[in-house]
């Protein structure tokens, strides 16, 4: 039986490491950390004049389920505006907290699955969600 907190698909996300590095001129950035465990997630962004995301990149010291959770958001968040963010975060921490449906846009936080059960880990998923959420300034 494979473990649920570190399985392939997690893995594999956190491999790929979609969106790490810097953008050479962000127009903000943002940063969340769980002093919990030290994980740190920095998002920089260049947002277009509607505020959604033109280019994103981050830069993720921590472990293996929030480098996998700053990967999806590193390749699938373009285009997305502070609203969009947020609503992710709700459907995020609604599946986790309480096994409701993937966001179909994000299809790939079904592989969170098995944090489910593990809510002390839910955190790590959320930080990089929160990273961008601050990047993306209040609304």
């Amino acid at each position: 039986m494979s473990d649920p907190l570190y399985r392939k698909e997690i893995l594999r996300l956190a491999a790929d490491a979609h969106g790490t590095g810097h953008l050479s001129e962000p127009h903000r950035t943002g940063t969340a950390h769980n002093p919990t465990c030290g994980d740190r997630v920095s998002f920089e962004v260049a947002t277009d004049m509607d505020g959604r995301i033109e280019a994103l990149a981050h830069e993720t010291k921590a472990c293996v389920l929030a480098q996998a959770s700053a990967s999806i958001l590193g390749r699938d968040a373009a285009k997305l505006s502070r609203a969009d963010v947020t609503k992710l975060r709700a459907a995020v921490t609604a599946m986790l907290k309480e096994g409701a449906a993937v966001p179909a846009a994000f299809p790939d936080y079904a592989a969170f699955d098995g944090v489910i059960a593990y809510p002390n880990r839910h955190t790590c998923v959320l930080l990089p969600i929160d990273a961008l959420l601050t990047a993306l300034g209040a609304d």
